[in-house]
């Protein structure tokens, strides 16, 4: 009976032991599996953070590009609304200003004398006076498109642009003076053949006693 009790302990002991060590063996690959499991997710985290920097860099490396580019575009463009000293002196600045002063020098003189003459009616001194009107208009047009030229911050133009467009301001004003001294010239023509076919009556007139 004694033998038998103890048999039935050590029975029990074993049973517990293996009991013991089979729970221990499965916690142990249980950890194995985690520490596994941990590891890859330790990878994951990595490779995703690699890539994050990736992303970032060529982000920052696309938006410092960028920022670069606009810098560039932002300084280009605000030259071009800055007027250089070489464009606001160019000779052709002052012929225009003297070609507007020269018109309308020129006008008043030529319209004084036709009304002094008397060889003009009201109505062609009407005319007259309208062309002369129209010319001065334009050429403040002119003084107008000039002054936004030569303004900074008015019209994005490069240096070699602006020159062109004074010149070609300056070629406008020219054939406005030229137009008007030619029409001075036909009107002046115009009056002297009138004036002499007056003088040329008041003198039959005198010659038949009239």
């Amino acid at each position: 009976m004694k033998k038998w009790f103890i048999s039935v302990l050590l029975t029990a002991g074993f049973s517990v032991n293996c009991c013991t060590a089979s729970a221990q063996w499965l916690e142990l690959q249980q950890l194995a599996l985690d520490i596994q499991k941990l590891g890859q997710m330790k990878s994951i985290l990595q490779e995703m953070y690699q890539g994050y920097q990736i992303l970032t860099g060529g982000y920052n490396t696309i938006k410092d590009l960028a920022q670069r580019n606009f810098n560039l575009h932002n300084t280009f463009l605000t030259g071009l609304l800055s007027v250089s000293p070489a464009v606001r002196n160019y000779v052709r600045v002052a012929d225009i200003i003297q070609a507007q002063s020269t018109l309308i020098t020129e006008y008043k003189k030529a319209q004084q004398r036709f009304a002094q003459s008397g060889a003009f009616s009201a109505t062609e001194m009407g005319y007259i006076g309208t062309v002369y009107a129209n010319l001065v208009n334009k050429s403040l047009d002119n003084l107008d498109e000039l002054l936004l030229v030569l303004t900074g911050n008015s019209l994005r133009m490069s240096d070699a642009e602006r020159l062109v467009s004074i010149d070609r301001i300056y070629t406008d004003m020219e054939s406005k003076v030229n137009f008007l001294r030619r029409f001075n010239g036909q009107a002046a023509a115009l009056g002297s053949q009138r004036q002499l076919l007056l003088q040329e009556n008041t003198t039959l007139k005198g010659l038949f006693g009239q």
